[in-house]
Protein backbone atom coordinates (compact mmCIF):
# COMPACT_ATOMS: atom_id res chain seq x y z
CA UNK A 1 0.00 0.00 0.00
CA UNK A 2 1.29 3.45 -0.92
CA UNK A 3 1.21 6.30 1.62
CA UNK A 4 -2.06 8.26 1.70
CA UNK A 5 -0.12 11.47 0.91
CA UNK A 6 2.74 11.09 -1.53
CA UNK A 7 4.75 13.86 -3.19
CA UNK A 8 7.49 13.67 -5.82
CA UNK A 9 10.09 16.17 -7.01
CA UNK A 10 12.66 15.33 -9.67
CA UNK A 11 15.93 14.96 -7.73
CA UNK A 12 18.08 15.80 -10.74
CA UNK A 13 19.44 19.36 -10.83
CA UNK A 14 17.53 21.75 -13.07
CA UNK A 15 19.69 22.76 -16.08
CA UNK A 16 20.87 26.36 -15.95
CA UNK A 17 19.25 27.18 -19.29
CA UNK A 18 15.86 26.08 -17.90
CA UNK A 19 14.47 28.87 -15.73
CA UNK A 20 11.73 26.61 -14.35
CA UNK A 21 11.40 26.81 -10.57
CA UNK A 22 11.24 23.55 -8.58
CA UNK A 23 8.08 21.53 -9.21
CA UNK A 24 6.66 19.14 -6.62
CA UNK A 25 3.91 16.84 -7.83
CA UNK A 26 1.16 15.59 -5.53
CA UNK A 27 0.88 11.92 -6.50
CA UNK A 28 -1.62 10.93 -3.80
CA UNK A 29 -3.63 12.89 -1.24
CA UNK A 30 -6.42 11.74 1.11
CA UNK A 31 -8.65 14.63 -0.01
CA UNK A 32 -8.33 13.81 -3.72
CA UNK A 33 -10.64 11.60 -5.78
CA UNK A 34 -9.47 7.98 -5.87
CA UNK A 35 -10.13 6.72 -9.43
CA UNK A 36 -11.14 3.16 -10.25
CA UNK A 37 -11.01 1.11 -13.44
CA UNK A 38 -14.74 1.53 -14.15
CA UNK A 39 -14.47 5.30 -14.68
CA UNK A 40 -14.02 6.65 -18.18
CA UNK A 41 -12.46 10.03 -17.37
CA UNK A 42 -10.76 11.53 -20.39
CA UNK A 43 -10.11 15.22 -19.70
CA UNK A 44 -7.24 16.07 -17.34
CA UNK A 45 -4.87 18.96 -16.71
CA UNK A 46 -2.44 20.04 -14.02
CA UNK A 47 -3.20 22.77 -11.48
CA UNK A 48 -0.54 24.61 -9.51
CA UNK A 49 -1.92 24.73 -5.97
CA UNK A 50 0.74 27.26 -4.94
CA UNK A 51 -0.44 29.83 -7.49
CA UNK A 52 -4.06 28.60 -7.77
CA UNK A 53 -4.10 28.32 -11.55
CA UNK A 54 -3.58 25.93 -14.44
CA UNK A 55 0.04 24.78 -14.60
CA UNK A 56 1.76 25.15 -17.99
CA UNK A 57 5.53 24.97 -17.42
CA UNK A 58 6.86 28.36 -16.28
CA UNK A 59 3.59 30.13 -17.00
CA UNK A 60 1.72 30.02 -13.70
CA UNK A 61 3.80 32.24 -11.44
CA UNK A 62 7.11 32.85 -9.73
CA UNK A 63 8.71 30.49 -7.25
CA UNK A 64 8.29 26.78 -6.51
CA UNK A 65 5.18 24.95 -7.75
CA UNK A 66 2.99 22.36 -6.02
CA UNK A 67 1.18 20.62 -8.88
CA UNK A 68 -1.81 18.26 -8.81
CA UNK A 69 -3.63 16.28 -11.50
CA UNK A 70 -7.14 17.67 -12.05
CA UNK A 71 -9.98 15.69 -13.65
CA UNK A 72 -12.79 17.57 -15.41
CA UNK A 73 -15.37 15.28 -13.75
CA UNK A 74 -13.93 14.77 -10.26
CA UNK A 75 -11.54 17.63 -9.51
CA UNK A 76 -8.16 16.85 -7.90
CA UNK A 77 -7.29 13.21 -8.45
CA UNK A 78 -4.79 10.82 -6.91
CA UNK A 79 -2.76 8.64 -9.19
CA UNK A 80 0.07 6.15 -9.32
CA UNK A 81 3.74 6.97 -9.78
CA UNK A 82 4.70 7.53 -13.41
CA UNK A 83 7.76 6.03 -15.20
CA UNK A 84 9.99 9.08 -14.60
CA UNK A 85 9.17 8.92 -10.90
CA UNK A 86 10.02 5.22 -10.81
CA UNK A 87 13.39 5.95 -12.45
CA UNK A 88 14.20 8.46 -9.69
CA UNK A 89 12.50 7.09 -6.55
CA UNK A 90 14.69 9.23 -4.28
CA UNK A 91 12.37 12.12 -5.20
CA UNK A 92 9.44 10.70 -3.19
CA UNK A 93 8.34 12.29 0.07
CA UNK A 94 7.88 10.33 2.23
CA UNK A 95 10.45 7.88 0.86
CA UNK A 96 8.97 4.64 -0.44
CA UNK A 97 10.01 1.37 1.15
CA UNK A 98 11.43 -1.32 -1.16
CA UNK A 99 8.06 -3.14 -0.97
CA UNK A 100 6.10 0.02 -1.87
CA UNK A 101 8.43 0.75 -4.79
CA UNK A 102 8.05 -2.83 -6.05
CA UNK A 103 4.25 -2.49 -5.79
CA UNK A 104 4.31 0.76 -7.80
CA UNK A 105 6.53 -0.78 -10.49
CA UNK A 106 4.31 -3.88 -10.73
CA UNK A 107 1.19 -1.73 -11.04
CA UNK A 108 2.78 0.31 -13.86
CA UNK A 109 3.99 -2.81 -15.70
CA UNK A 110 0.52 -4.39 -15.43
CA UNK A 111 -1.01 -1.13 -16.59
Amino acid sequence: MLPSRLLWRDPRPVPRFNRQEPVTRIVRDPGFHEPDDAEACTVFWYVCRTHDRVYRHEACGEGPHLVALHCADHGPESGWPQPLMLLFPEGFEPPLSPDQLALAREAWDAG
